[in-house]
């Protein structure tokens, strides 16, 4: 293995695929866009050089982009609280148990293989104001409310409803991970804090959450970057309305590009999406300190 290590032609040959796909593939198209959001650009004709004229756009005659920046910041932050958290307590509990594990985590997973799409459709109808659940609230004298067409309040309703959705889909894969990690531990470690006198808590707190540390930094920064490029259920259940209520980055960028043609904008704001991207990731791996623990 020290021989091929020092073999540096090898090395180079082993190397060459991988580097090559992830120019071709990631790379270029990054330096594409970059060049793509500072062109007055529609696809159909040649690019324009403008500058930085769509991002003065963006951040100063945009309203729907204020709007989609919001809901995207409130929906990261929803998320990633709700996610760990919900996510974080099914794994203890499941991890604890014997009898039904499987089933149980099959059942809480489920949601996470299921098409996007046809998730929002589904919830789509369960919320619309006639039918669904307002229909069952209506025999028992309740008036529902608009689901998914209220407007009011800083953060509207529909953007609640639909954070709630995302946390049914995707708790179960925070809860996977965190099952994956937990089980990773000694169960000598646990038998000795109980014959030290500790209780469960105590175990959790002090044995559990410092060693799940790691999965921690994985899940919030998996949660937090899903959470900024998320797009499917919000197309299918509102499509950012009414009125651009419910719009985030990604279906800003979808309109802006695919409804519009206006590519160079759009591109505009994929940068904007990928600096917020790169910011909460340096963030989080910035203040959550991750220590090395010897059993």
């Amino acid at each position: 293995m020290n021989k091929l290590l020092e073999d540096k032609k090898a090395a180079v040959i082993f190397v060459a695929p991988a580097f090559l796909l992830f120019t071709l593939i990631l790379f270029v198209p990054i330096i594409q866009v970059i060049y793509y959001s500072l062109c007055n650009y529609s696809g159909l004709t040649k690019p324009e050089f403008i500058g930085i004229k769509n991002y003065i756009n963006l951040f100063t005659n945009d309203e729907t982009m204020k709007i989609a920046l919001k809901n995207s910041v409130f929906f990261m932050v929803f998320s990633a609280v709700t996610q760990q958290l919900i996510g974080l307590l099914l794994a203890v509990l499941l991890t604890n148990i014997s009898w039904g594990r499987n089933l149980f985590k099959n059942i809480y997973y489920l949601p996470c293989v299921l098409s996007s799409a046809a998730l929002g459709l589904l919830w789509a109808f369960l919320f619309n104001p006639k039918i669904g659940i307002n229909q069952l609230l209506g025999y028992f004298g309740i008036q529902g409310p608009n689901w998914l067409f209220s407007t009011k309040g800083l953060i509207p309703l529909p953007m609640w409803v639909i954070g709630f959705v995302a946390l049914w889909q995707y708790a179960g894969q925070t809860m996977m991970l965190y099952m994956a990690q937990i089980s990773g531990i000694s169960r000598d470690i646990y038998e000795a804090s109980y014959i030290d006198g500790a209780s469960k808590a105590q175990s959790f707190r002090y044995i559990t959450l410092p060693l799940i540390r790691p999965m921690l930094v994985t899940t919030l920064s998996l949660n937090c970057i899903g959470s900024l490029k998320f797009f499917d259920l919000i197309y299918n259940m509102t499509q950012g309305g009414p009125n651009h209520t419910t719009e985030v980055l990604a279906s800003h960028l979808y309109m802006q590009g695919f409804q519009y043609f206006k590519y160079g904008y759009a591109s505009a704001i994929s940068i904007v999406l990928l600096v917020l991207c790169l910011i909460v990731t340096i963030f989080i791996n910035r203040f959550i300190k991750i220590e090395t623990y010897e059993a």
